[in-house]
């Protein structure tokens, strides 16, 4: 066969195959329901009683925004030339401060959680969250 055959082949089979996966479309994200669909999780693992995620969902809403403005803050780094030495070091002093704040921030709401409810289902709440974002993960995948 020759090259420019070959060639032509390749670029057909590239071409059919990029059209069928645009072909699968994946749902819009929506972060509303997201949010509520996170929520439902939580108070369904950790059996908060509605009295309990009245005092503990605004918190908890005002840590998630708190947690994406430092998200978003990380973001305008990540575009980095990795051959200045010097710019590469400022980007990983700048990710640690950025894990670090993550990290004091994290810890000032489970504070604020653990005053308002008992620490086992603050516990319960944080292993909700994880597996919530672990089963909504693993249904992308299955998506695709």
């Amino acid at each position: 066969m020759s090259t420019f055959l070959r060639s032509l082949v390749i670029a057909l089979g590239l071409l059919l195959n990029t059209t069928s996966m645009m072909a699968i479309e994946l749902p819009k994200f929506d972060p509303q329901k997201w949010q509520a669909d996170m929520e439902q999780y939580i108070v369904m693992r950790a059996a908060l009683t509605p009295q309990e995620a009245v005092k503990f969902f605004p918190i908890y809403r005002e840590w998630k925004t708190k947690e994406r403005a430092i998200f978003m803050q990380r973001r305008r780094f990540r575009h980095v030339d990795t051959s200045d030495n010097r710019a590469s070091a400022e980007f990983i002093r700048t990710q640690d401060e950025f894990d670090i704040q993550m990290k004091k921030l994290q810890q000032t709401y489970h504070n604020k959680f653990m005053k308002i409810l008992p620490a086992g289902k603050v516990m319960e709440i944080i292993k909700a969250e994880d597996q919530f974002h672990r089963n909504a993960f693993r249904r992308i995948m299955e998506k695709r």
